[in-house]
């Protein structure tokens, strides 16, 4: 097996981490210090969206010394205010002296913008700092990366995350890496503090194809939840009772347990965006042409968003494919 793995469970207070000891969770510490056996490290975050900001404010919460950037610049500044770290201005000014750049932004191009030129995380990082990427992007840039990184003696895990708004908020994110065993050793006491599964699933990039399969089995089981629930509807039953039964049984999902009641009420200004949802399809639909795999249902789906966007949804959560059914 290629995988390491790290599984977090939390009680009392106590971060735990199988495999790595564990971290009391307390106030924000300045500097570098040994807290029951693991080492506070200094981490730079970019990008404050909805899921990197809260990733952050765990960080900190674990007593690492926590500084942020965002192209937005107030939103960089409110979380320093919130968690009582600091913000900088440019991805290298925030990388400065870090021991892990860790990573959560939009696509492909925002990625290789923080990462690379003069203003760029790599510009800043110190030699042996590790660039942990949690933005879902293609494999293809996330070796390009890699190979940057190498070159310039940084270490570099490709991360990506799922688990959602919820998840981040929570800590409860499922966490699926590639990269050297090393850097991967070294970043996964890091990723703990708002994990609850991390995995190396192998050399570089097998974190991002991981992700592709995440999403992929995502995609046909919203679409399935969206024509039972429109069958039930529309057959006279009550949707709540449905779920009830089937849930209990082999249909059971989170997305059923999680999404059918704002599915019911056609209420979807919540959770992960359509728009991007279609990016991460794309990725996967690519990626599958590259090894000669067949996702015939991922791209029926695929093309279902589609006429979400028309219908004004792009920036609704997934489960909207329900709306388009009537």
């Amino acid at each position: 097996m290629n995988g390491r793995l790290t599984m977090v469970r939390r009680d009392a207070g106590v971060l735990h981490n199988s495999g790595a000891p564990a971290v009391q969770r307390r106030p924000h510490n300045a500097g570098r210090e040994q807290c029951r056996g693991v080492t506070m490290a200094k981490v730079a975050f970019l990008g404050m969206g909805v899921m990197g900001a809260p990733m952050a404010g765990h960080l900190a919460a674990a007593g690492h010394k926590v500084t942020v950037f965002n192209r937005t610049v107030e939103k960089a500044v409110a979380w320093s205010e919130r968690h009582g770290g600091s913000w900088a201005d440019t991805p290298r000014k925030a990388a400065e002296d870090a021991d892990f750049v860790m990573v959560c932004v939009g696509n492909d191009d925002d990625l290789r913008q923080v990462c690379l030129g003069a203003d760029g995380a790599f510009a800043g990082m110190k030699p042996g700092a590790i660039l942990v990427d949690h933005t879902t992007v293609s494999a293809a840039v996330t070796r390009e990366l890699a190979e940057s990184a190498r070159s310039a003696g940084l270490g570099y895990v490709d991360a990506p995350v799922s688990g959602g708004q919820v998840g981040a908020q929570n800590g409860q994110l499922s966490v699926m890496c590639g990269g050297p065993i090393g850097d991967y050793d070294r970043a996964a006491p890091i990723i703990a503090a708002y994990a609850r599964i991390c995995r190396r699933m192998g050399d570089t990039g097998a974190g991002q194809i991981t992700k592709m399969c995440n999403q992929i089995a995502i995609a046909g089981l919203v679409q399935g939840l969206s024509e039972s629930l429109a069958f039930a509807r529309k057959s006279g039953l009550d949707i709540e009772e449905v779920v009830e039964v089937i849930s209990q049984g082999a249909a059971a999902s989170w997305q059923m347990v999680n999404r059918h009641k704002t599915m019911k009420q056609g209420h979807f200004d919540h959770g992960f965006a359509v728009d991007w949802m279609r990016k991460d399809l794309a990725i996967c639909l690519a990626a599958a042409d590259e090894v000669g795999a067949s996702l015939p249902v991922t791209a029926l789906v695929d093309q279902f968003y589609k006429d979400v966007q028309r219908m004004g949804g792009g920036r609704w959560d997934t489960s909207s494919l329900i709306a388009r059914l009537g």
